[in-house]
């Protein structure tokens, strides 16, 4: 009887989330798997798009796909590793990722956007690095409260974690 009432109490946790055996640790680590991701594609969007001579806006949207791209990426290629075939890979990713890029990229390009100047910063600019460089870090510490909170409740993350 007591070991139905410990398992009941399990799930009726993992329902709810089950934060507490969540750690902070864990959810910096899945968010800085996201981040090396985004900032590949964030710089080499905005090296491409000023080498083409493109304005701020194809320049923006170029690195966000490429962010997302790599985001993606660096979990396909993970879970890939395992044997896992591409489809069952690439949803996995989607299921992994998308929350978290799509937070990291909004506070990432937002900074960036209402930083004044920082849109018309050239690479060659301290002004680019130093803004670009608080974007990220302010990118990372929202969305770390965000993988821990997926990861709590079996999403982001977590579905990765069967795979490694």
């Amino acid at each position: 009887m007591q070991h139905d009432t410990q398992h009941a109490h399990h799930e009726h946790n993992h329902e709810h989330g089950g934060l507490g055996t969540v750690s902070w640790s864990m959810a910096a680590q899945a968010t800085l798997h996201c981040l090396t991701g985004c900032a590949i594609g964030e710089v080499l969007g905005m090296v491409i798009g000023t080498a083409l001579g493109w304005g701020n806006v194809q320049t923006m949207i170029l690195a966000i796909v490429l962010a997302f791209f790599f985001g993606y990426s660096f979990t396909l290629r993970g879970v890939l590793k395992a044997g896992v075939d591409f489809r069952t890979a690439f949803r996995v990713a989607l299921a992994a990722d998308t929350l978290s890029i799509a937070v990291m990229e909004l506070i990432d390009n937002g900074v960036i956007a209402l930083w004044p100047g920082a849109m018309d910063a050239h690479l060659a600019d301290v002004k680019f690095w130093l803004v670009l460089a608080i974007a990220l870090a302010a990118a990372f510490a929202i969305t770390v409260p965000v993988n821990k909170w997926m990861i709590g409740r079996g999403k982001g993350h977590a579905v990765v974690h069967q795979y490694h």
